[in-house]
């Protein structure tokens, strides 16, 4: 199978890599490997889901390194707050991380004053990868000791295909309304047949694939 030759490879290359030289995947243009795992819910009930719960829709999937600490404190509430325009644009979000899903319910429902963020609706699925394995299929864990997850984000296409991924530093936060802005222009790119330029909104100007509409793009973008 395909997830066999991937493993494979990726086994000959870390055994015939140079001292130092961490192999990452990068799963642009692939399949996003399908997994089963527990999540907290928007309830707070409990639930076995798999990526392919949500076949046939566009998944944005972001992780994070640990309830209770500082910058993810930021982050869950942002994506949160975004997820009507997510769903607006026919997507699920779903959050992980390596904490438990008990740890995860009692981060929601603690109050600020201890960390938590009761005062926010949690309105998605977070994601309980105690065991790291969601974590290892992304291959987002940091070498820092810990092996926790990176600040990472996966765009996934209707039909399971990563579109998108970034990655931060645990100290750097994101801008959680990118993953938005990725998931518009894809959905652009679907609709129109374009190509999206940089710092594209929606409403703003695309770009065909010929040398006379970069030569219109790139007038209009001078005289700004």
């Amino acid at each position: 199978s395909s997830k066999m030759i991937r493993s494979f490879a990726k086994n000959v290359l870390r055994r015939s890599r140079p001292v130092g030289l961490q192999i990452r995947t990068n799963y642009i243009g692939l399949k996003a490997p399908n997994f089963s795992a527990e999540a907290c819910m928007p309830d707070n009930t409990f639930k076995s889901i798999s990526l392919s719960d949500y076949a046939g829709k566009p998944v944005v999937m972001y992780f994070y390194p640990a309830d209770f600490t500082f910058v993810c404190s930021s982050e869950v509430p942002g994506y949160s707050q975004l997820n009507a325009e997510f769903e607006k644009e026919g997507a699920q979000l779903i959050g992980v991380s390596m904490d438990t899903v008990h740890v995860h319910k009692a981060w929601k429902n603690a109050p600020s004053e201890l960390g938590g963020l009761s005062g926010f609706d949690v309105n998605h699925p977070i994601i309980g990868d105690a065991s790291g394995e969601v974590s290892d299929l992304f291959d987002v864990r940091m070498d820092d000791g810990e092996g926790l997850p990176c600040r990472a984000v996966f765009l996934i296409d209707e039909d399971g295909t990563v579109m998108a991924e970034h990655r931060n530093a645990d100290p750097i936060g994101r801008n959680t309304k990118e993953a938005l802005r990725m998931l518009q222009a894809l959905h652009e790119h679907k609709k129109t047949g374009k190509v999206i330029p940089a710092d594209w909104t929606p409403g703003g100007d695309t770009m065909e694939t010929s040398t006379e509409s970069v030569d219109e793009y790139l007038k209009k973008l001078k005289s700004k």
